[in-house]
């Protein structure tokens, strides 16, 4: 259950249609969910918000698909469930498979482990992983 009330298209504000309008232009949808939906409680939020992740994710030095997988790594990560099945479903809309998904999680997984073994033992960087001043 959201903390607040998810503000409607049809009873949003000018504001935040403006920015409802662009998030279905941008992502080519006749519907926002329910995360803009409880940002939008918060206008200069929902508008902060959406700016960075569209700017983020718009075209770039990496692809779509391995965008989203990395807000899918992360995601599982952090266990925020929404954030889980939405990028599952934007990365599936975008062509990861279910083997994809598999060996990602196994990497995420992989990684926490190793992490928290490192961090547990302390163990220092070798000198050979530090950039060169």
């Amino acid at each position: 259950m959201s903390m607040v009330k998810m503000v409607e298209y049809d009873d949003a504000p000018p504001e935040v249609k403006a920015v409802y309008d662009d998030i279905m232009a941008t992502r080519k949808s006749d519907w926002v969910n329910n995360f803009w939906k409880t940002l939008a409680s918060h206008p200069p939020t929902l508008r902060r918000i959406w700016t960075g992740v569209k700017d983020v994710m718009s075209p770039g030095s990496l692809d779509p698909l391995t965008k989203e997988m990395i807000y899918v790594a992360v995601s599982a990560s952090n266990n925020c469930e929404y954030c889980i099945h939405s990028h599952i479903a934007s990365a599936r809309a975008k062509g990861m498979t279910d083997e994809m998904l598999g060996e990602l999680l196994a990497v995420v997984g992989m990684s926490n482990q190793t992490n928290r073994l490192a961090n547990g033992y302390q163990i220092p960087v070798d000198a050979q992983f530090k950039p060169v001043p």
